[in-house]
């Protein structure tokens, strides 16, 4: 099978990969919650191009991310759901339906404040069709918490969520009180690894995540770009590490971890100074 710039042959190697017996083992048994982590991570990987401005890059991610809609979509037909022609179908339909003012005759040409206000009212008319398709016991409840995004990055969405219920008084009052709860999240943590319970763990883990997350929120930073923030650090501190060994033609898997650990406490001491001035200059401002 050959390349082609042709989406239809994207979809025949899909298919070909799906095939059994004669397809890919690890593409065979995968299904829809084993590959979602994959497609959220290639959203992220389009993100980063961009935000690096590499355009080959961006073209590779982007063919990354379309596997994915493509995988999803051979997994949907496998099951007689949907096709991936049912979603381009869909996705074409949405986006003429919100787009009057281009599409339609009858709208003509319509202000910008105009498209903004007929994009929403539009939305909220799907969003309503789509309730009215779900079982009855799906809508008898409507929650506080469903207007929060459920595709939203679990560290943002848990940000919303809290921001959500503090807005009728379900909260922390002080940032201290939070504090005493990611404690009590991580007593609970050294509990369950006394016990050996891997489940357990798991659920505590997110519980002192999420503790964490409403602390970030009492102090005013934002969770993503905070945790982001401490990405770059260890980024940099581990390259420090990296470098020095080799400065001394040492290799990191020949280095122990007491002398790793000595860098790694160097290269906080190289990097204090300039947080400090920096964090001095933000408060001067």
């Amino acid at each position: 099978m050959t390349p082609s710039r042709d989406i239809s042959r994207l979809i025949e190697i899909m298919a070909a990969l799906r095939t059994p017996v004669t397809g890919c083992p690890w593409d065979l048994e995968q299904d829809f919650a084993t590959i979602a982590p994959y497609t959220i991570e290639e959203a992220y990987e389009v993100a980063d191009a961009i935000t690096r401005d590499d355009l080959d890059d961006l073209r590779e991610e982007l063919g990354d991310l379309l596997l994915q809609v493509v995988y999803h979509a051979r997994m949907a037909e496998e099951q007689n759901a949907f096709a991936f022609g049912d979603v381009v179908e869909a996705i074409t339909r949405k986006l003429i339906r919100r787009h009057p003012h281009v599409f339609a005759d009858k709208d003509g040409n319509i202000a910008p404040a105009g498209v903004k206000s007929a994009w929403e009212r539009i939305k909220a008319e799907e969003k309503a069709e789509r309730a009215a398709r779900r079982p009855p016991e799906e809508t008898a409840h409507k929650s506080l918490l469903s207007s929060v995004k459920a595709g939203q990055p679990a560290l943002t969405r848990a940000m919303e969520l809290q921001r959500k219920a503090s807005t009728v008084g379900f909260d922390w009052n002080d940032p201290r009180a939070v504090l005493a709860k990611i404690r009590e999240e991580a007593d609970e943590i050294e509990a369950a690894l006394d016990r050996k319970d891997v489940d357990e763990l798991a659920e505590e883990t997110g519980d002192l995540l999420f503790a964490l997350v409403n602390l970030a929120r009492h102090v005013g930073a934002d969770p993503e770009t905070a945790l982001r923030g401490t990405n770059a650090k260890f980024e940099r501190r581990f390259a420090y590490i990296e470098r020095a060994l080799a400065a001394k033609g040492r290799s990191l898997e020949g280095a122990t971890l007491e002398e790793m650990d000595a860098l790694w406490n160097e290269a906080k001491g190289v990097e204090q100074p300039a947080a400090e001035s920096m964090r001095a200059q933000s408060r001067q401002r």
